[in-house]
C-alpha cells in the first residue's frame, strides 16, 4: 500500500488556492475596467439662459446662472419638471427642464466650448441692447392704465414692458404685470436680491406704502400682489412708466423708494 507524502498535497492545495485566488482578483478588475469604459452621461444644453438652483423649486436657492447656449452634465431628472445638473465650472443644483435640451454622449465627449459661450453672451446682449433701444423710442408716450395692447399711443407699464420685448427681440410676452411676473417665475430665471438683476431683466414691484423702508418691515413679499413693473438698465436706472403726472415713458432712478417695493426681477432671455 502507498503511504501519501501530506506535506507535498498541502503544498499543492495552497497552490491551487493561491492561483485561483490571483484568477478571482483579475477577473473582477477586467470586468470593471469594461463597465466603466461603457458608461454615457447625459449631455445638456440650455436653451436661455435659466437660474441653478438648490432644489428641483423656484423656492431653491440660487447656486449661478446657466448662459443660453452653456453646455452642462444632466445628472438626473428628478421631475417632468426640474433636472439635475453639473456646470462646466463644477456648479452642481437644479435647473428647469423647459429650459434645458438634452442629448446622449460618451463620456468624455461633452464640456463646454469657451467659444460657444461667448457667442451666446455676445448675441444675447446684442438682444438686450435692441429691447432697450425700442423702449427708448417711446420715450415720453404717455401713460394709460390698462391701455390698448393693440396700438402705441399710450402705455401701462405692462403693455411698454410688453411692446419693447415685442417690437426689439420678437418675444411676445403675456398682457398683464402678475403673468409676466409667473411667466418668469415658470422659467426658472428669477432672482429675488437687486445685485443678481442684469441690463434688460423685469423688475417686479408691489403697491406703495411709503417712503421709508419701515414701512415695508415685517412684510412677507412672498404673498404681496404685483402691481407694477420695469425693466432694469443698470447703473441704478429703471426704463418704465407709471403715472400720468411723471410724464410717462422715463429713465428714473432706482431709488430706495422703488428697491423697498420689489418682489424679485428676472431674465426674459
Amino acid at each position: 500500500m502507498m503511504r501519501m507524502n501530506w506535506k507535498k498535497v498541502m503544498a499543492g492545495a495552497m497552490l491551487s488556492a493561491a492561483v485561483m485566488s490571483s484568477y478571482t482578483y483579475g477577473s473582477t478588475t477586467t470586468y470593471a475596467a469594461t463597465s466603466t469604459a461603457q458608461v454615457t452621461v447625459q449631455q445638456g444644453q440650455a436653451k436661455g439662459n435659466v437660474n441653478l438652483r438648490s432644489k428641483p423649486s423656484t423656492s431653491g436657492k440660487i447656486v449661478a446662472q446657466i448662459r443660453k447656449g452653456e453646455k452642462v452634465e444632466v445628472i438626473n431628472k428628478t421631475s417632468s419638471s426640474w433636472y439635475e445638473v453639473k456646470t462646466s465650472t463644477g456648479k452642481q443644483g437644479y435647473a428647469s427642464s423647459k429650459y434645458i435640451t438634452v442629448s446622449s454622449s460618451n463620456t468624455g465627449n461633452g464640456g463646454s466650448s469657451s467659444n460657444d459661450n461667448s457667442n451666446s453672451n455676445t448675441n444675447s446682449s446684442a438682444v438686450i441692447e435692441k429691447v432697450i433701444q425700442t423702449g427708448m423710442k417711446y420715450l415720453g408716450t404717455p401713460y394709460e392704465y390698462g391701455s390698448d395692447r393693440n396700438n402705441t399711443k399710450t402705455f401701462d407699464c405692462s403693455d411698454f414692458v410688453r411692446q419693447a420685448y415685442l417690437e426689439g427681440a420678437g418675444i411676445k410676452l403675456p398682457s398683464n404685470s402678475r403673468t409676466q411676473g409667473a411667466w418668469i417665475k415658470d422659467k426658472g430665471t428669477d432672482v429675488s436680491k437687486i445685485s443678481q438683476l442684469k441690463r434688460g431683466d423685469l423688475v417686479f414691484f408691489m403697491s406703495y406704502k411709503g417712503s421709508s423702508a419701515s414701512n415695508y418691515a415685517g412684510i412677507d413679499k412672498s404673498k404681496e400682489r404685483i402691481t407694477h413693473v420695469a425693466i432694469y438698465l443698470g447703473d441704478n436706472k429703471l426704463l418704465h412708466t407709471y403715472s400720468q403726472k411723471s410724464g410717462g415713458v422715463l429713465v428714473g432712478d432706482f431709488s430706495s423708494s422703488w428697491k423697498n417695493r420689489v418682489l424679485f426681477g428676472g431674465s426674459v432671455l
